[in-house]
């Protein structure tokens, strides 16, 4: 009997452990992203949705289209869909910390991805190490325009961690170059190329000699060269982008802008789901993960177009 009874107490116990490691598992994941008409939050959705369908994961995607109080109200809603951790790409700097901290009163494990919330960083970051590609994009454009001229920047979402980091890097560089003079800076309100354009129409229009460019994303160069391109200048602009985007890496290899970082977007996206499935599983993971980014010119181009990591 006494050892009927302790084959009864083990099976309780081997069940409950069971039970708690079927609770564990993953069924449902929600990803909040900032803006899917970006290319490169698009790459990630799909990247995230890719991996998570095989591991057998549902995703649950919303789209802020660039706006934190529209975000903030669908990760409200998300929270109430029985998600077992959220994948985030704040929308902005504005509010970026108040769906953290209702994830996390939730109990809600949350990934980070791109965008960190300042002040409420979810339980891991996962991004571009992008001082450190910023200021590779910088030295390229600086260097191409013999190391002297008049430069401009144009900036991504003000406050947002990419444009904070990119912003960085490239006064990192510029420290190597007293001879280039930055003239003008412009705060995009949502990385658009229509953005880029219309800021370099103001910015030659004010700066006509201007011959470097820095455009802290991809969408942001494209407009800024085809700005360029109907002022007609006479001298050369060197313009660089930043992000690797599927349409820009095609402008790139035809020579319509001169460099880029190509960002790896589907790794990112993998990584989030893997690291989603670890969180909730109660391992322990980096705070941080920051990720390679690989300077891009029309030289190496093709591979990425071919093959985006």
């Amino acid at each position: 009997m006494k050892f009927a009874r302790i084959l009864l107490a083990s099976a309780a116990v081997l069940s409950l452990s069971l039970g708690s490691v079927q609770a564990k598992e993953v069924k449902k994941l929600g990803l909040a992203v900032a803006n899917l008409q970006a290319n490169f939050f698009n790459q990630i959705k799909q990247a995230v949705e890719a991996e998570a369908k095989t591991r057998g994961i549902q995703v649950v995607t919303v789209d802020a289209k660039g706006d934190g109080p529209t975000q903030i109200n669908q990760v409200q809603d998300l929270l109430t869909q029985n998600i077992d951790a959220l994948i985030y790409i704040p929308a902005g700097a504005a509010a970026a910390t108040v769906p953290v901290k209702l994830a996390k009163q939730a109990g809600i494990p949350v990934v980070n991805v791109d965008r960190n919330a300042d002040g409420a960083p979810g339980d891991t970051f996962l991004a571009t190490d992008s001082v450190k590609s910023a200021k590779a994009v910088c030295d390229y454009i600086l260097k191409e325009a013999g190391g002297k001229g008049k430069m401009v920047i144009i900036h991504g979402q003000k406050g947002t961690t990419p444009e904070l980091d990119r912003t960085k890097g490239c006064q990192e560089s510029l420290k190597a170059y007293p001879d280039v003079k930055v003239v003008a800076e412009q705060y995009s309100n949502n990385w658009f190329q229509d953005e880029g354009f219309q800021i370099m129409q103001n910015m030659l229009q004010a700066n006509p000699d201007v011959s470097i460019v820095f455009a802290q994303a991809d969408a942001l160069a494209l407009g800024a060269a085809q700005a360029i391109k109907v002022a007609n200048p006479s001298q050369k602009i060197v313009v660089a982008g930043f992000d690797g985007d599927t349409a820009a890496l095609e402008a790139l290899s035809k020579g319509v802008f001169d460099v880029t970082a190509t960002q790896q977007t589907q790794k990112m996206g993998r990584d989030a789901v893997e690291n989603a499935v670890k969180l909730v599983a109660g391992d322990k993971v980096p705070a941080v993960q920051l990720l390679d980014a690989t300077l891009t010119t029309k030289d190496n181009v093709a591979g990425f177009i071919a093959n985006h990591p």
